[in-house]
């Protein structure tokens, strides 16, 4: 694949999806503490530290939508969605790849997460993956259930009481997977 892809959103924003460089590591990991703090789709309770990120986050493969220069703003590109990419299991089932989807909570509905998502499908199929499982998707994370399911994904299993949101509400979490190619 060559990298950045290029694409209009509904909104008619020009943007780009390109691997994710080191001086934005920060930016994204300050995005994904955001999407923590808020207590609603991702199992950490607490901000991660640098190094937290590194481990969970950039272990892998990693991606970033942010806005095109072709924008003409004459603005620094900004990071408007990020995910990571990496097997989901080790050794003899590393075949299948698990992959993790953080937007800006402004930005979200305009088709950055079905763009990463689509991206992300694409990436894993050239990466040699056989599979994408989702391994926690809360069952109250109705845009991301909707979005998976018409990409493909089934529920292939459900975790009774398996997150406590950030306001104490418990919630089942879903297991979904597409298998690729």
């Amino acid at each position: 694949m060559i990298f950045p892809l290029i694409k209009v959103l509904k909104n008619g924003l020009l943007v780009e999806l390109d691997y994710m460089y080191p001086q934005e590591h920060e930016v994204v990991r300050a995005l994904l503490n955001v999407v923590i703090v808020e207590g609603k789709t991702y199992p950490q309770k607490q901000p991660l530290s640098q190094a937290e990120f590194s481990a969970y986050w950039l272990s892998k493969d990693a991606f970033v939508v942010k806005t095109s220069v072709e924008n003409a703003t004459h603005k620094p590109k900004e990071i408007l969605g990020a995910f990571y990419l990496k097997p989901n299991f080790p050794g003899r089932c590393s075949h299948i790849c698990n992959a993790g989807f953080i937007v800006k909570p402004g930005l979200r509905g305009q088709g950055i997460g079905r763009l990463m998502g689509e991206a992300m499908l694409l990436i894993a199929a050239n990466l040699g993956y056989e599979a994408v499982m989702f391994n926690l998707v809360f069952e109250t994370n109705i845009p991301s259930i909707t979005l998976w399911q018409s990409l493909g994904f089934k529920i292939i299993g459900r975790i009774p009481r398996a997150a406590k949101l950030g306001d104490e509400q418990v919630v089942e979490a879903l297991m979904m997977y597409r298998p690729l190619g």
